[in-house]
C-alpha cells in the first residue's frame, strides 16, 4: 500500500504542485508515497538500476523524465506498476499536454498582436533542475512550427536557452537585449523563467508590455499578481488524474483484468492578462488600466 513517485527536482512550483495533488489522491485510496529525486544522471542510473523498490511499493508514478524500455522493464521485474505524466511509452498509462499545440498558440497569440520579432526563451535540456527532456522540447517545436506557418524566420539569434529559475530567465533575457535586431516579444517556457524576464525588462527601463510583451507558461499562482500572460496546462488536474491512472492499473492487476492503461491528453488554455500588446509601431489605443474594458481586458485586445 506505498507508491513511488519519482521526479527530476523536487524545488519547483509545478512539481510540489503535481506531488500534492497526487498525493492527496493516492492517500485517499488508502496508499502511502515514498519520494525519489533523480537530479543527476548517476541518481538515475542508481535508482533504475538496483532493486530497491522489490517489496517497498506497488508501483511508481514518473513525472517529466522519459523512461526507456530498459528502465521500465528494471521497474516491472520488480513488481512495479507505473503511470507517467509529461512523457509516453506504449501499454504504459499517462498523462500528458498537447505542449507543441500550445506551443503554437501561445506565438500565435503575439503574432496576431503584430509582433515580428518573437524570441523563445527555453529550458536548457542538459540542466539537472529542469522540468525533464519532453515538454520543453515540444514547446520549442510549436514556437517553431508558428513562425514557419506565419512564413517568419526565428533561428538561433531569436532561441536562448537557460536553467529553469527566475535567475536562468533572466540571463536569457539579458542576452536577448544586446541582441543586434533585439525582439519585441518573448515567448517563455515556464513562468519562474517569466519572471525573470520581466525582472531584467524592469531594470533596462523597458515597459511590459509598451515597450515588450511576455508570455509564459504554467499558469503559476504568482502570474495573477504580476500581470503575466500564460499557458494554463491545468497543473493541478494532471496530478489527480495520473495517480488515478496508477490506482486504475493497480486494480486491474488484482483483478487480473487485462484492459489497457489509459492515456490522457490535456489541451492548454491561453489566459491573456497585461503583459501582452501590440509592439509601439502598431498601437492605435493606449495600454495601461484606463484601456480596460469591464471584463478586465485591455482594450486593444
Amino acid at each position: 500500500m506505498t507508491v513511488g513517485i519519482v521526479v527530476p527536482v523536487l524545488a519547483k512550483w509545478f512539481f510540489g504542485k503535481v506531488i500534492g495533488e497526487a498525493t492527496q489522491r493516492l492517500r485517499q485510496a488508502g496508499f502511502d508515497v515514498l519520494l525519489y529525486e533523480l537530479a543527476t544522471a548517476e541518481q538515475r542510473q542508481r535508482f533504475f538500476g538496483s532493486v530497491h523498490l522489490h517489496g517497498r511499493t506497488d508501483g511508481v508514478i514518473i513525472m517529466a523524465l522519459q523512461p526507456s524500455r530498459e528502465e521500465l522493464e528494471s521497474l516491472a521485474s520488480q513488481g512495479q506498476r507505473v503511470a507517467l505524466l509529461g512523457a509516453e511509452s506504449p501499454g504504459v498509462g499517462s498523462v500528458n499536454v498537447d505542449n507543441r499545440g500550445a506551443g503554437r498558440a501561445a506565438v500565435r497569440h503575439l503574432l496576431n498582436l503584430g509582433h515580428q520579432r518573437v524570441a523563445f526563451i527555453g529550458i536548457r535540456a542538459e540542466d539537472g533542475s529542469n522540468l525533464g527532456g519532453v515538454p520543453p522540447l515540444q514547446r520549442l517545436m510549436g514556437y517553431r512550427d508558428a513562425l514557419g506557418e506565419a512564413g517568419l524566420a526565428g533561428g538561433d539569434l531569436l532561441e536562448e536557452f537557460d536553467e529553469n529559475s527566475v535567475a536562468g530567465g533572466a540571463a536569457a533575457m539579458s542576452r536577448l537585449l544586446v541582441a543586434e535586431h533585439a525582439p519585441t516579444a518573448a515567448f517563455v517556457a515556464s513562468d519562474e523563467m517569466a519572471f525573470g524576464v520581466l525582472k531584467v525588462l524592469r531594470q533596462a527601463g523597458l515597459d511590459v508590455p509598451r515597450d515588450f510583451s511576455v508570455l509564459g507558461f504554467d499558469n503559476h499562482e504568482l502570474c495573477d499578481v504580476v500581470g503575466l500572460t500564460t499557458m494554463d496546462h491545468a497543473v493541478a488536474e494532471q496530478g489527480r488524474d495520473v495517480a488515478g491512472i496508477l490506482l486504475d492499473a493497480l486494480d486491474a492487476l488484482d483483478a487480473l483484468d487485462g484492459s489497457v492503461p489509459r492515456a490522457l491528453s490535456r489541451p492548454a488554455r491561453l489566459v491573456v492578462r497585461e503583459s501582452t500588446a501590440p509592439p509601439r509601431a502598431l498601437r492605435t489605443t493606449p495600454v495601461g488600466p484606463d484601456s480596460r474594458d469591464s471584463a478586465g481586458h485591455s482594450g486593444h485586445l
